[in-house]
């Protein structure tokens, strides 16, 4: 069924990058955002186990998240290539199969990190109280992951519309809903880190309704998945959600390393990582939600055979992205010090978070560079590519420069030498991504793929008749 001229392939492309990033990143910064309220909450208890027990719960959970992240990544590059070739059935198609498989597997994954939570959290350098802490945590808020893949490719699917406004309230309401449920369970309650468990809990459900309302109510819902079509549509959807989610849970597994080697200096720096850890996704939210905003513009006009707009976008993408790191970094170096107290960071904590809100702000351009450059492989058929760099990055880029920065500067050299990995294979991110443009895996145009030698662009069908 043909439908309307999908929304990215014409237009101002900056523009579209911009909106759809700010407003992504709107509905990230809003979960983030309470999750810095509830390690805000959880210093004014004055408990440094408690703090440090949400850092270890954090890695993990960035872990799970990082699952989500990919499958949502799938969704979105399918669909939005659908449209790209306005076929709204197959999009339906695609993201029907997508959720149900999210549902299915995010399912499967929560119960295999649930019982596996002690040995995940030991291997953080957990232990004592902090551990048990930890894994209390964690025990009430993993079984919601299911809920939070629903969600996520919930949101996934509206950006794929290009309706960023739907999918950044989904987030937004379950911030609120978070930001109301914490101080009545932390401190009404006195449940302190189970009330904030709960919260979170909340919120995942919130995030899944109203995710799943706009589609539903504007873009025709969804197919009533058969087994036949479910399993017709396992291959494409895993071809790319594979690779994603390797190249996601790369990031969780090297911050495990990080905060791994942290641990060795004491609670004061892993206190101090786990507040640069909440800062950051709230600092640089624009930049963590550029992958999933660029996706589908990348995605429309490649399903329409606007490879030049394709290299325009990815191009306007690091340009914003510098614009965004600049403006962020001068604005944190100038609130460090308040940083720094509402935290009540002290000694090595308040030197840690000092040094985030330094020059290391400054290198999380590269990161951008690399989010850019996942987005264009993710949606041209080269997952795998980005899955090289992300593990890359936080192996190679990560490991060595920490062991060795750390036995000179102790922690503060932990954390800049996983930052100096970022500008090494940043730079690789940029120059694959303008090779998968220039080669894509499979051009297509209004859906029936077209054979062309490597870096030729496809002409737009609309452009040759005019």
């Amino acid at each position: 069924m043909a439908g309307p001229r999908a929304k990215f392939v014409e237009g101002n492309l900056f523009r579209h990058v911009s909106v759809m990033a700010l407003t992504s990143s709107v509905g990230l910064m809003a979960v983030f955002v309470v999750d810095l309220v509830n390690m805000l909450y959880i210093a004014l208890l004055g408990r440094a186990e408690l703090a440090a027990a949400i850092g270890y719960a954090g890695a993990v959970l960035f872990f799970t998240t990082s699952f989500g992240i990919g499958m949502s990544i799938a969704v979105s590059a399918l669909v939005a290539r659908a449209l790209g070739e306005r076929n709204q059935a197959l999009a339906r198609e695609k993201a029907t199969t997508g959720l149900v498989l999210g549902f299915v597997f995010g399912s499967v994954f929560a119960a295999v990190i649930w019982v596996a939570l002690w040995p995940l959290v030991g291997l953080l350098g957990a232990t004592g109280e902090t551990a048990a802490l930890a894994v209390h945590f964690l025990a009430i808020v993993i079984p919601s992951q299911p809920l939070l893949m629903v969600g996520m490719i919930g949101g996934a699917i509206l950006r794929s519309h290009g309706d960023a406004r739907a999918a950044m309230m989904a987030t937004v309401w379950g911030a609120v809903a978070t930001a109301a449920l914490d101080p009545v369970l932390i401190f009404g309650m006195g449940w302190e880190l189970t009330g904030a468990a709960i919260a979170s809990v909340a919120a995942r459900v919130v995030i899944a309704v109203m995710a799943l309302r706009p589609i539903t109510a504007r873009y025709g819902g969804f197919d009533r998945p058969t087994p036949s079509q479910v399993m017709a549509d396992m291959g494409p959807i895993w071809a790319i959600a594979v690779p994603a989610i390797l190249t996601q849970v790369a990031t969780p597994v090297g911050q495990a390393f990080v905060t791994r080697a942290t641990s060795a200096y004491g609670e004061a720096a892993v206190a101090g990582m786990a507040i640069a850890g909440r800062l950051t996704p709230v600092a640089f939210g624009v930049i963590f939600a550029l992958s999933g905003a660029i996706g589908p513009i990348v995605g429309q006009n490649f399903g329409a055979g606007r490879m030049d707009r394709v290299r325009r976008a990815f191009l306007d993408g690091l340009v914003f992205t510098g614009l965004v790191i600049l403006v962020v970094s001068a604005l944190l170096f100038a609130l460090r010090a308040p940083i720094a107290d509402g935290f009540r960071a002290e000694g090595l904590t308040r030197e840690l978070v000092y040094l985030f809100c330094g020059p290391l702000a400054l290198l999380w351009f590269f990161n951008g560079v690399i989010f850019v450059g996942n987005a264009v492989c993710n949606n041209l058929g080269r997952p795998f590519w980005s899955t090289v760099v992300n593990w890359g990055r936080h192996t190679l880029g990560t490991i060595p420069l920490a062991l060795w920065l750390g036995q000179y500067w102790g922690a503060q050299g932990v954390l800049v030498g996983q930052a100096l990995g970022g500008v090494i294979f940043g730079l690789a991110a940029a120059w694959l991504a303008l090779l998968a443009i220039r080669s894509p895996a499979m051009p297509v145009t209004r859906g029936r793929p077209v054979p062309k030698p490597a870096g030729e662009p496809v002409a737009d069908p609309g452009e040759r008749r005019a």
